[in-house]
């Protein structure tokens, strides 16, 4: 199983607007070589994460900024806004299991509670961290490496 990169990206993108938005106009092509990748992609990302209230953006020199503080948008708010579907669970079951067969006929109830449970498990850390969080430890890691080439 793997989740698309669209989570990762997100919160690229959400860590980049806090971090150089002081500083620059943040953009969809500036956001773009700092992901390495396209603008399209980008501007697709970024019009999940404006609908999910966590991004706001205007044409012209302003750029994009944060609707709100980087302490009130977890790991989760990126998920659901950028890489959760409309289906309700994170796992999908085979279509035509043979209900006569006693595997195909049971194994859906069997599953679910151990799925389900996963599911949650994966939720609930997500909500647990917050992009401030996740920015500090850029930062960190940033100064670090700047630190080291000083040296």
């Amino acid at each position: 199983m793997q989740i698309t990169s669209r989570l990762t990206m997100a919160a690229h993108m959400v860590c980049a607007i806090d971090y150089f938005g002081d500083k620059l106009p943040v953009t969809s092509t500036f956001l773009a070589g700092s992901l390495g990748t396209s603008p399209v992609m980008v501007r697709t990302i970024m019009g999940m994460l404006k609908q999910a209230d966590i991004i706001s953006s205007s044409k012209g020199k302003s750029g994009i900024t944060l609707a709100r503080p980087l302490a009130d948008i977890s790991l989760l708010d990126l998920w659901r806004a950028v890489d959760q579907t409309e289906a309700k669970s994170l796992f999908h079951f085979h279509e035509a299991p043979c209900p006569q067969c006693p595997v195909g006929g049971n194994i859906h109830a069997a599953l679910d509670g151990h799925l389900d449970a996963a599911q949650r498990a994966l939720e609930e850390r997500l909500a647990a961290v917050s992009l401030e969080e996740v920015e500090a430890e850029v930062r960190r890691r940033a100064d670090a490496g700047k630190a080291q080439q000083g040296a």
